[in-house]
């Protein structure tokens, strides 16, 4: 396998890349480059043995605004989505971005101001699939409408995976907790659907929380979203709930 020129790389070494650092061993925190506030950083792979790259973007708990492109060959961007997260550190972000038939080049650019810097991450090995219940529960959703998911305050993150028969993909993912209170947004393009589907992660921290899709694109280009549970807190306590334990009226006393 060839990262950005270099052959043979023993397991476990990361190697530089064009403007940022490849890993080969999965995320940690000591490989995150920084990017900060209007810069642009760029991870480079010219193997082609090289499919699908993972995306991790965070902050120390301010927020994060980037635009993420995969760049194949002059002026072409297949694939591209701007990224917006309320709190970098509560709800990091982390998509799979496929890559087939190399050499292609990732750029992140901190599109914030620069007192907002950005800790970015690209994974090459030890990528996040979806799971067999995320892949069987895909739902259409018609060019120009939306589809919501609400989820438990148990479930402590989502899975999200979009994809089309072949079709251009248009769509945005909205994260809400409470009414029109948008924790992360992204804006998505993707030429090829089915060549390129999307699928990312989403941290759902707290209850009431909402995961919205909206199919951006007219009516003639579907496209099928399947968005599950990823991982579940089963040792959440509940606090109290309103009008949960006492019934008004009731015989309590009696």
């Amino acid at each position: 396998m060839q990262y950005s020129g270099v052959e043979n790389v023993p397991p476990g070494v990361g190697v530089a890349g064009v403007g940022g650092r490849v890993t080969s061993t999965g995320y940690s925190a000591d490989q995150a480059i920084l990017v900060q506030g209007g810069s642009l950083r760029t991870w480079s792979y010219r193997s082609p043995l090289v499919e699908q790259v993972q995306v991790i973007l965070s902050t120390e708990g301010r927020p994060l605004d980037a635009d993420i492109e995969l760049w194949h060959g002059p002026d072409n961007t297949p694939c591209k989505m701007r990224v917006y997260v309320e709190n970098g550190q509560l709800r990091p972000f982390s998509a799979v971005v496929e890559t087939p038939r190399g050499p292609n080049t990732v750029a992140i650019r901190n599109i914030g101001q620069i007192e907002f810097p950005i800790a970015c991450t690209v994974v090459a090995d030890a990528v996040d699939n979806p799971s067999p219940e995320c892949a069987s529960s895909s739902m259409t959703i018609q060019g120009g409408a939306l589809r919501t998911y609400p989820f438990d305050p148990t479930v402590d993150s989502v899975q999200v995976l979009l994809k089309t028969d072949g079709r251009p993909l248009n769509a945005r993912i909205e994260l809400l907790q409470g009414p029109n209170n948008n924790k992360q947004v992204v804006e998505l393009y993707t030429e090829d659907g089915l060549d390129r589907p999307f699928f990312c992660i989403l941290e759902t921290p707290g209850s009431g929380n909402v995961v919205r899709i909206v199919n951006t694109a007219p009516v003639e280009f579907p496209m099928t979203a399947a968005v599950v549970p990823d991982s579940i807190n089963q040792d959440l306590n509940y606090g109290a709930v309103l009008g949960g334990d006492v019934v008004i009226g009731g015989d309590v006393g009696w």
